[in-house]
């Protein structure tokens, strides 16, 4: 599985061009490339902005979902998140729509040690629960997040035999035995549905949540799927900090984290699978596989 390749060059002569027709006092600002992601490129724009364009047709329409939706829920969730400021429309031979966001300061949590992502469980506890809230019936509909565990089965056991990975066995029976949870039973709620290391930014001074990235997978469905984080981010530590300060709104089933740990397990193996050409995000799958693994094996320890 490799990040999908960019079906439009996008350049910074282009991002200048297209801000020189549409938003023209923005244009004479310094534009710096900064990542180029699965679905998006991004451009620093001056000190407090950035360009936010989709590489591929299918991250468009989730562009459209962002600039829809995400300036009203970012009014509740207390974090900085990048609900945009200005939208683009297509032109100068870009085919889809794009956004000027607000520029946030800091680094991924993904470049943060193990060790010192402790201090998010509050903050991050805190977002999800902001967030978490019932969804219109006219939400972004995504069939691969929020869903039940029936749903993503085969593909788990697919995707578990293409990639092979240590302790395969194990984490197959893990799989059987978590999605075999009782499905969530409330409302559909609001999710960002791709809550991972990568997508969260540490302060300068790493000691709080600067923001919550990319919310191109934003739906609706079952929480569990954005509390994954809890075993994508942290060790034994930060993931007991974390769930308690969930489990203390609320809000959530009692089977939710034996869900969200099976969602774990799923976004561990897909994302293990980027050894070659995103070593960032298959640490994040390694890392995750490790953390959902070692809390079998503490259990055992305990039953023992």
């Amino acid at each position: 599985m490799n990040i999908p390749e960019a079906e439009v060059d996008i350049t910074p002569g282009l991002v200048r061009r297209l801000l020189a027709d549409q938003h023209p006092d923005l244009a004479g600002l310094p534009l710096t490339p900064v990542a180029n992601g699965w679905d998006n490129t991004i451009l620093r724009l001056g000190d407090a902005l950035a360009v936010r364009l989709p590489r591929r047709e299918r991250a468009a329409a989730l562009a459209r979902n962002e600039q829809r939706w995400l300036g009203a829920i970012a009014a509740r969730l207390g974090t900085p998140v990048p609900a945009p400021v200005r939208v683009g429309a297509p032109g100068r031979d870009y085919p889809w729509h794009w956004s000027v966001v607000p520029w946030s300061e800091g680094r991924t949590a993904a470049e943060v040690p193990v060790a010192g992502r402790d201090v998010l469980a509050a903050p991050l506890a805190d977002f999800v629960v902001r967030l978490h809230v019932p969804a219109p019936a006219e939400a972004p509909a995504n069939p691969f997040r929020g869903v039940p565990l029936a749903a993503r089965s085969a593909g788990f056991h697919r995707r578990l035999e293409a990639a092979d990975p240590p302790r395969r066995e194990l984490l197959a029976g893990l799989w059987d035995g978590l999605a075999a949870a009782p499905a969530w039973s409330g409302p559909p709620l609001w999710l960002h549905g791709d809550l991972h290391p990568a997508n969260l930014l540490v302060s300068p001074d790493e000691d709080g949540l600067a923001a919550v990235l990319d919310f191109g997978d934003l739906t609706a469905g079952d929480p569990a799927t954005d509390l994954a984080v809890a075993w994508m981010l942290f060790g034994p530590a930060g993931r007991a900090a974390f769930r308690a300060r969930v489990d203390a709104a609320g809000t959530v089933d009692a089977h939710v984290w034996d869900r969200a740990r099976a969602w774990a397990l799923l976004f561990g193996v897909l994302l293990s699978a980027h050894s070659d050409d995103a070593p960032t995000l298959a640490a994040i799958g390694a890392h995750t596989l490790d953390q959902v693994v070692l809390e079998e094996d503490t259990a055992e320890v305990d039953h023992g």
